[in-house]
């Protein structure tokens, strides 16, 4: 069982004197970071109030969104450019709604591009520069990774935060070198799911493959013809006992929904709430490049990493990346455990190669074995992420 610990009495005694309570102004850009914001929002709901940007997990903890959080999820470089004027005019509204609300801490979880232009926004307009003289702080949620390219965006972020709030040790000194207050608070996920390894349960009659096709539409658009195509060839081969099953996110459920009409065998299609569960239950996970592969690999499950894009920033990304994996687990443990097929690679062939290559048992045991060995690396001493992270912003805003 993970300990959880009851931390904050020195905090909100504090803030109980001052009678009041602190009010944050919180943006997430999607849903995983939607999923960290309303689990920091829980811990501090006795001794903060929280106003801003957020999906349905924040909204369920009481959070009114100024506009759906769908608007900011946008990835790739042409795919912004698309958005251009939608991004531009949600800036001015943020910064807006900031400055109206006058909280005491802006806390913002990944989206970096978005969460720095609003703070540019904000110094450069008077009321704005005013609130932040009178001690308005800036805190972010994920490091971005810079040990992997584009290293020059640490000096940025230490122009821009007073705070980081990192995964792990190894980025610390990469942001601290700049003057950045940085901390390592373990993976978030961790925190609901570390415990579903040793309950984890398969059924050997129910072979599952899980398809997460990400959680951005302009991804989402550009992998499920790729995952039909490998469910139509497991169709016309007559692989036999293989299930379906697609996890959605509410940006992108409508589409999925009618994407799987013409599947040859028609996936299930469960709610994200309920993904653990179904992860729990699967045999191979085939999914996009992000969150989802660290939460597989918490899980032991067997995954094959793909992500496709359009030419442009593929090949820019090519030309700046500095690792040699893109999945987390792999670049933890600095080896291929997690087969990635990227780009011109991510082909309906590779995939089912991967497949039958995982399906022999030696395979799997082996590749569940390699994951295992990176459970000490997910949380820090059974600490959740989001109560070091509460704990935190309760210490430095309260002195």
């Amino acid at each position: 069982m993970i300990s959880l610990k009851i931390g904050l009495n020195v905090e909100s005694a504090h803030r109980a004197m001052q009678n009041k309570k602190l009010k944050i102004f919180i943006i997430a850009g999607e849903v995983s970071g939607d999923v960290l914001g309303a689990r920091v929002m829980q811990r501090m709901q006795n001794y903060a109030e929280f106003v801003g940007i957020g999906g349905e997990n924040m909204t369920a903890c009481g959070l009114k969104s100024i506009f759906p959080m769908a608007d900011l999820a946008v990835m790739g470089i042409l795919e912004v450019l698309a958005h251009v004027h939608t991004l531009t005019r949600r800036i001015h509204q943020t910064v807006n709604a900031i400055i109206d609300e006058k909280p005491d801490l802006v806390l913002t979880i990944d989206s970096p591009g978005f969460a720095r232009s609003v703070i540019k926004k904000l110094r450069q307009s008077r009321r704005g520069a005013d609130m932040i003289a009178n001690g308005l702080r800036f805190h972010h949620i994920v490091a971005p990774q810079v040990w992997a390219w584009r290293p020059g965006r640490a000096k940025k972020y230490a122009k821009t935060f007073d705070k980081l709030y990192a995964f792990f040790d190894f980025e610390i000194p990469y942001f601290t070198k700049y003057g950045l207050d940085t901390i390592a608070v373990g993976h978030p996920i961790a925190e609901n799911i570390m415990n579903a390894v040793e309950s984890k349960t398969t059924t050997q009659n129910e072979k599952i493959i899980t398809i997460v096709p990400g959680s951005r539409m302009s991804e989402v658009k550009r992998l499920m013809p790729l995952f039909h195509g490998v469910v139509s060839v497991i169709n016309s081969c007559g692989y036999r006992g293989y299930k379906f099953a697609i996890p959605v996110v509410e940006t992108t459920r409508e589409y999925v929904k009618n994407a799987v009409k013409t599947w040859p065998i028609k996936p299930e299609l469960v709610d994200s709430t309920a993904r653990y569960e179904l992860y729990r239950k699967t045999y191979i996970a085939l999914v996009a490049s992000g969150t989802v592969s660290a939460e597989l690999a918490m899980l032991h499950i067997p995954t094959i990493v793909t992500y496709k894009m359009n030419q442009i920033t593929t090949l820019l990304l090519r030309m700046a990346i500095r690792v040699r994996w893109v999945s987390l687990v792999n670049i933890l443990l600095n080896r291929s455990v997690y087969p990635e097929f990227l780009g011109d690679a991510a082909t309906v062939d590779n995939i089912m190669n991967a497949i039958d290559e995982i399906a022999v048992p030696a395979n799997r045991a082996k590749m569940i074995a390699e994951l295992s060995a990176a459970d000490n690396m997910w949380m820090r001493n059974g600490t959740p992420a989001s109560q070091i992270i509460a704990d935190d912003i309760m210490k430095v805003v309260s002195c």
